[in-house]
C-alpha cells in the first residue's frame, strides 16, 4: 500500500490511515508455541480490506516474563510500516483485569511516533462485560468500547463495540472465527477493526492499541489451554 502525501496534521506513519475504515489484523502462527505451550513473542500482519500489507507489529519483552506471566503480561507492541521503519509504539503495564481488583485495571498508551503519546485505552470496573474508555493525547474520554457477556469463541465472531460518548454504534472490534483446529491448539487470531472513514488518524492508531489489549486480555492462552470464562471475575 502506497503512503499518501501531502495530509497537514498527520503524524508521520500514520497517513495510510487517512484512506481507510477498516483494518485485518491477523496474528502468525508460532509452531514452537504451538506443539509445546512455550510462550514467544507475538507477531502480527496489518492489512487494510483489500489485503494490502499496511504495517506490521512485534511484541517486544523477555522469555522470563512471557512465560511466568502468562496473558496477563506486560509488553511493548512495536509497529512496524512497510519500509521497517517504526511508525508506532504501544505499552500494556503489568495489571489485574479482575473486578476485584478495580485499583490495578488494564491499560495501554500509544505513541506515534514513537514518544508523542497520542492516546491510550483504560479497562472500566465491570462485574458481568467488559468496557473500556478511550482516552485522546491530553487525557479526554472519546469513545468507549462494549464487550459480551462472554467472550469464547464458539464457532463464530466476537464483538466489541465501539460508541460515542452518547451511545451510538460508531465501529466495532470482532475477534473472527478462525477455524476449529486453529482455535484449540494456537492461540494465533484474525480480528476485524471496523471505524468511520473521517475519524481521527490518531484514534484510528489507539483503536489498533485497543485490539492488541482485547487479545492479550481475552484470546491469549496459557500454555494453549482456555483460560477465559464469562464475566470479569
Amino acid at each position: 500500500m502506497s503512503i499518501p502525501t501531502g495530509i497537514p496534521n498527520c503524524p508521520r506513519g500514520l497517513e495510510y490511515l487517512t484512506t481507510i475504515d477498516q483494518l485485518l489484523v491477523k496474528q502468525k502462527v508460532e509452531l514452537l508455541e504451538a506443539f509445546t505451550g512455550f510462550e514467544t513473542n507475538n507477531k502480527f500482519t496489518i492489512k487494510n480490506a483489500l489485503g494490502q500489507k499496511v504495517y506490521f507489529a512485534a511484541e517486544d519483552n523477555d522469555c522470563c516474563t512471557r512465560n511466568c506471566c502468562g496473558p496477563a503480561r506486560p509488553f511493548d507492541m512495536r509497529v512496524f510500516d512497510n519500509f521497517q521503519q517504526e511508525v508506532i509504539h504501544m505499552h500494556r503495564p503489568l495489571a489485574c483485569s479482575s473486578c476485584l481488583f478495580p485499583c490495578c485495571l488494564q491499560s495501554i498508551e500509544v505513541s506515534a511516533p514513537p514518544g508523542n503519546v497520542i492516546g491510550s485505552i483504560e479497562q472500566e470496573w465491570s462485574i458481568c462485560s467488559p468496557s473500556f474508555r478511550i482516552l485522546n493525547h491530553v487525557g479526554d474520554t472519546v469513545m468507549r468500547i462494549e464487550g459480551p457477556f462472554c467472550t469464547f469463541s464458539l464457532c463464530g465472531d466476537v464483538e466489541f463495540n465501539v460508541v460515542s460518548l452518547t451511545g451510538e454504534k460508531i465501529g466495532k472490534i470482532s475477534k473472527q472465527w478462525s477455524g476449529l483446529a486453529r482455535e484449540i491448539f494456537t492461540d494465533a487470531d484474525f480480528f476485524g477493526i471496523n471505524f468511520p472513514l473521517d475519524l481521527d488518524v490518531r484514534m484510528k492508531a489507539v483503536l489498533l492499541g485497543a485490539t492488541f489489549l482485547i487479545d492479550a486480555m481475552f484470546f491469549e492462552k496459557a500454555g494453549n489451554r482456555e483460560t477465559d470464562g464469562p464475566g470479569m471475575l
